[in-house]
């Protein structure tokens, strides 16, 4: 008996019955002509930086949409449908035809200067949010920053950080997975590589794709940095992870520096000129959280309390579901995360860093490509054949899942839909897109994705609303605009000593000894 199916046998129901999970959804919002929708904010929506449902993310035009924490995936599901609901009847209300982009690849982008930057108030953290948007522009463009996807949030009871960080290595060798089943993104509009390199192929109307691309979303068209590229992050615990972000946060880089805080007029360019600004410029599909205590760092939070749950951030958007993803999905998911975090989970490695990136872009750019080989500790394995080994050790997990859980076989009828997609690689959703695209649209990216845009608008706005869900909406979003008032009247510190003090290397929990080495407090 191998560890997983030990670790699997003393697994009590209790702890599976105690996995929970969260959704943030990001949607562009979009003019019915495909373009991106420059209007702000809607006033419905409430206050982008303290309602608890409803946000923005980089973009004024980019909506988040965020649930609560959930026992049950069907109710996580349902409170994501219910937060679509209030937002599309808010767009309908304002009086345009704006649709939320059902896409993870950009509609058509204006001049990059002309994208807005998400605006949160004249409060201190308001000004930060702003301000730390304005250097991602600088430093990678806003363009990059416009692509949407669905973080997966999750948990589990009594896992302890080393056991997280050990889910967490497993998850980054066997993400290809999860591109290859869940990718939808072949195909961009012309528009997001205009001006840039890049190794599409035109099709159709103002169209780029690649014909075996999965997910061009994670590949190098996607959330990629040549500053990020040097960094070798370790997962193999919580000092070594700490110790390797905390450089990157400290770290003076040379093109950053020559862009400046501020610029000639004496506007900010960027919170600072290190390597990252904040934690959250760290690109990864995964990330070890942590709830932070309010103006706390997150590092600084993890150092101090540990893991608290993961955070999957390679998922695209779903053009076939109207709020981006399905219970199935979730589901499977579920089951992945806990393979990951069963399975035997050796340390990573220098060498093994650079092979999990080369499948990573491999598998985005061509995953569907028949005979593909990934590379796998200095050996080249099939695709095809390294899924099925995922895939058999998921299925007495899921089976595990569903007894602990009980009514039904949910848990392991997602992996068998897995199991048949990765046969049948046609019917994977990249597949679907490019043949929906032939089929109906002259092979348009825009085409198809405004029709499934709108497809998803009428579903949603078609379901049962009830006026107390109206007006419980509502209250959060006046709630929302008060508690952001209460904030900008309470602050009286000058912005610029706020953003040193929180950039400053003491709020990360970190002390000097022995020369240049930083540890946690």
């Amino acid at each position: 008996m191998n560890r997983l199916q030990q670790r699997l046998g003393g697994l009590a129901p209790t702890r599976i019955q105690g996995i929970r999970r969260g959704i943030e959804k990001e949607s562009l919002r979009a003019q019915p002509d495909g373009k991106l929708a420059l209007t702000p904010h809607p006033a419905a929506l409430g206050s982008a930086l303290t309602h608890p449902h409803i946000t923005t993310d980089f973009s004024e035009s980019q909506l988040e949409l965020i649930t609560g924490v959930h026992a049950d995936v069907d109710a996580c599901v349902a409170e994501l449908t219910e937060v679509h609901q209030f937002t599309y009847r808010a767009l309908r209300e304002a009086g345009g035809d704006e649709t939320m982009w059902v896409s993870s690849m950009p509609c058509g982008l204006p001049s990059d200067e002309t994208i807005p930057l998400g605006r949160y108030g004249t409060s201190n953290v308001g000004r930060a949010k702003s301000v730390y948007r304005m250097g991602l522009g600088h430093r990678y463009g806003r363009r990059m920053q416009t692509i949407s996807g669905i973080h997966y949030n999750w948990s589990m009871p009594e896992v302890s950080s080393e056991d997280y960080f050990a889910l967490i290595r497993n998850f980054r060798r066997q993400a290809f997975l999860l591109l290859v089943l869940f990718g939808a993104s072949p195909a961009v509009c012309a528009s997001f590589v205009e001006g840039r390199p890049h190794a599409l192929d035109p099709i159709g109307e103002y169209t780029m794709h690649k014909p075996h691309a999965t997910s061009l979303r994670m590949g190098r068209l996607g959330y990629q940095s040549e500053a990020q590229a040097s960094l070798f992050v370790s997962y193999n615990g919580l000092d070594g992870y700490g110790a390797s972000l905390a450089d990157a946060l400290t770290r003076p880089y040379a093109p950053y520096e020559a862009i400046g805080v501020r610029n000639l007029g004496g506007e900010y360019n960027q919170l600072a000129t290190t390597l990252l600004q904040i934690e959250n410029e760290f690109y990864g599909s995964i990330r070890p959280k942590r709830v932070i205590f309010p103006g706390e760092r997150p590092l600084h939070a993890l150092r101090e309390r540990g893991v608290e749950y993961v955070e999957v951030r390679l998922m695209d958007l779903d053009p076939f579901e109207p709020v981006g993803i399905s219970a199935q999905t979730m589901r499977f998911l579920d089951v992945f995360l806990l393979q990951c975090l069963l399975r035997e989970s050796p340390p990573d490695s220098r060498e093994e860093i650079v092979e999990m990136k080369h499948n990573q872009h491999l598998v985005a750019e061509s995953g569907r490509e028949p005979g593909l080989t990934l590379r796998r500790g200095g050996q080249e394995v099939l695709l095809t054949d390294w899924g099925r080994e995922i895939l058999a050790e998921c299925r007495p997990i899921a089976e595990a899942m569903d007894a602990a859980l009980g009514g039904g076989d949910a848990h392991a009828r997602a992996v068998e839909a897995a199991v048949q997609s990765l046969a049948l690689p046609d019917t994977l959703p990249s597949a679907r897109v490019l043949q929906a695209m032939a089929a109906s649209h002259a092979d348009s990216f825009t085409g198809f994705v405004i029709e499934r845009s709108r497809q998803a608008q009428r579903a949603l706005l078609d379901m049962p609303w009830t006026p107390e869900q109206q007006a419980r909406y509502e209250a959060m979003s006046a709630d929302s605009v008060q508690v952001q008032q209460q904030i900008e009247a309470s602050d009286t510190m000058p912005f610029e000593e706020y953003r040193q003090q929180y950039t400053s290397p003491g709020r990360l929990g970190l002390r000097p000894v022995k020369g240049d080495v930083l540890l946690a407090i």
